[in-house]
């Protein structure tokens, strides 16, 4: 488990998400390592059905 200051926020450093039957798959947000990584993201637009768009 990452440390208190560096975990990431989505998974809570277990590199590990849960969807509402309980399955579990790797975070997307840090890969599963657990650990918050500052990289350049980028805003995507979206349509009323919040589809992406180019």
């Amino acid at each position: 488990m990452a440390e208190k200051t560096d975990r990431c926020k989505a998974c809570d450093g277990t590199g590990m998400l849960a969807d509402d039957e309980g399955w579990q798959y790797e975070c997307s947000v840090c890969h599963g390592d657990g650990i918050h990584k500052t990289v350049n993201t980028k805003v995507m637009s979206v349509d009323e059905n919040n589809r992406l768009l180019d």
